[in-house]
């Protein structure tokens, strides 16, 4: 998570040296996966470890075509390892992926309709 959060802000920051708009930054709900594993001897599946995946979004606007080249070579080249980098167009589905869902809150919502 130390990785992700530092590379956020080298990001942020960055973007703020070369006048670039940062609309909004943020941390994405932490995701797990279980990985299971078959063991040599015997059919029944055993935890083998547990992945964790921390997301940060640095949302910018107003990023010319012509800089976009030389600014993400910049960010491709100072990425850390074990940190990958996705560079997408902001849709209506991230901003409710970044809201965690409440069960409470879903089923008052769902009474109500």
């Amino acid at each position: 998570m130390t990785l992700a959060e530092s590379y956020a802000q080298y990001v942020h920051r960055l973007c703020n040296q070369l006048s670039v708009k940062v609309e909004e930054s943020y941390a994405m709900p932490t995701k797990t996966m279980e990985v299971m594993r078959l063991p040599d001897q015997g059919n029944k599946m055993v935890l083998d470890s547990v992945l964790t995946t921390h997301e940060r979004v640095v949302q910018i606007s107003g990023l010319s075509a012509t800089f976009a080249e030389i600014f993400l070579e910049i960010l491709q080249s100072n990425l850390p390892e074990g940190v990958r980098l996705s560079v997408r167009e902001h849709t209506e589905e991230d901003l409710k992926g970044r809201l965690k869902a409440r069960q409470e809150l879903e089923e008052l919502l769902a009474k109500l309709n």
